[in-house]
């Protein structure tokens, strides 16, 4: 058979249980790099990935001028075309997407999803009861589009290589990733920039600027977590 690039060592997990130090370094315990890892106890990962995007969305996001793409921009455009309500539009158009991730991508898809989205909710809520903590960037809405896309791609990232989703965004770049064969990064630009073209029906086209900075460069970072060099651990004890 092919060979199988490996490394045999105690997973992070076991040397732990064994009193022993652990080798790996917290960036690999965290995404999951290698077996036996944090990462690869899907809820504690995803919940992370969670608490980080909750994070950026209300410390940088909710704060400025920067918009999105995919199922939130979606809401967005039916409130500003309609004046459809969030809270009636979400439910929606969030259930289509994660209907369509269970019928793609299986069952234990909508499970990690669930754990990913009322996490976000739950975080989300917290954070709301403390002011921000990190500076105020809409003055500077650039550094607004990069810092607010590291918090999306790093948080939304760990839990799509997980296999959840933490929103209907989510779900919906994965099904257009697996059943178009393209890159995660792809299928989310396709969305986002659906989105934010017809944005332009009532947000600035400066605005849409730095949303697309923010989509892009998310959409790169989410690839790159996602796609994080696993190691396999052979005969781990």
């Amino acid at each position: 058979g092919a060979p199988v690039d490996g490394v045999s060592a105690a997973t992070p997990l076991g040397q732990l249980a064994a009193g022993e130090a652990v080798t790996a370094t917290p960036m690999e315990t965290i995404i999951g790099t290698i077996p036996g890892s944090i990462g690869e106890t899907s809820v504690i990962a995803i919940l992370i990935g969670a608490f980080i995007l909750a994070f950026g969305m209300y410390n940088i996001h909710s704060r400025t001028i920067i918009t999105e793409g995919g199922i939130w921009g979606i809401e967005l455009l039916l409130f500003n075309w309609f004046g459809l309500s969030p809270a009636v539009t979400a439910p929606f158009l969030d259930g289509t997407c994660y209907l369509m991730g269970v019928v793609f991508l299986g069952k234990e898809f909508i499970l990690k999803s669930l754990v990913g989205t009322l996490g976000y909710a739950g975080f989300y809520a917290v954070l709301e009861q403390f002011p921000p903590l990190l500076p105020d960037l809409d003055s500077v809405p650039l550094a607004a589009a990069i810092v607010g896309a590291l918090f999306v791609g790093i948080g939304a990232g760990i839990v799509v290589r997980q296999g959840g989703a933490c929103a209907g965004d989510d779900a919906l770049a994965l099904v257009i990733s697996k059943k178009l064969k393209i890159k995660i990064s792809q299928a989310y630009l396709f969305t986002d920039m659906t989105v934010l073209l017809l944005s332009l029906t009532y947000i600035p086209f400066r605005q849409i600027a730095y949303s697309l900075v923010t989509v892009l460069l998310s959409g790169w970072i989410i690839e790159k977590v996602q796609n994080f060099k696993k190691k396999e651990s052979v005969g781990a004890v």
